[in-house]
């Protein structure tokens, strides 16, 4: 079946996304397993990525928290530590596909002020042909209705389109609606699905 567009999630995909590393080195391992026991951070995260006021949801959780008030601030002011670095070699493949002509859509649980950080941090989100992030969709992955408005949007089959996430819950989700899948263990594997199904060639991956 012919790919007519390839779908980038972003965090761990494009960007590593590691909020437990970045309080291991600010807090120590310890007291960063006590905090992450103590509240629910991606259970907050996912608020902001269902579209809520990223500086909202934090400053509610932080007096919510008084105990962890600072610690839940850093998720506001340092966030951009949290989602780095760039993965080099899956911006290289996002770039190969779109020199090759191969439509290349982000699909990805983001906020809308979190999006907009990144973005001008790493210019390389601005690069795809289509932007599907959550905040602005008001639903989040692996709900069916995510990968529904991406078919909506796009016009294309469910069959047509192959994409990437570093989650099995995404991927399983997208797998049944129809879509082609490949579930993200770094760049090299990656390139190699997209070899295997004929995607793009090898010259234009050099």
């Amino acid at each position: 079946m012919r790919i007519e567009a390839v779908i980038f999630d972003i965090g761990n995909v494009l960007i590593e996304w590691q909020p437990e590393r970045f309080y291991d080195r600010v807090i120590g391992p310890e007291r960063r397993r006590a905090f992450f026991d103590a509240i629910d951070l991606h259970g907050m995260n996912d608020r902001v990525d269902r579209g809520e006021n990223f500086t909202a949801v934090i400053a509610e959780v932080a007096a919510a928290n008084p105990d962890w008030a600072d610690e839940v601030r850093m998720w506001h002011d340092r966030w951009i530590e949290m989602a780095a670095p760039a993965i080099d070699a899956s911006v290289n493949i996002l770039r190969a596909l779109r020199r090759a002509g191969i439509p290349v859509f982000a699909l990805s649980n983001f906020g809308i002020e979190t999006f907009e950080i990144g973005r001008e941090h790493y210019p390389f989100l601005e690069e795809f042909d289509r932007q599907f992030i959550s905040g602005h969709m008001g639903v989040i992955k692996p709900e069916p209705q995510i990968y529904q408005m991406v078919e909506d949007a796009s016009g294309l089959p469910p069959e047509r389109l192959l994409f990437t996430d570093d989650r099995a819950d995404n991927i399983a989700a997208a797998r049944a609606r129809g879509w082609q899948v490949h579930l993200f263990d770094g760049p090299d594997d990656w390139a190699a699905k997209l070899l295997s199904e004929g995607v793009i060639s090898r010259e234009a991956l050099a």
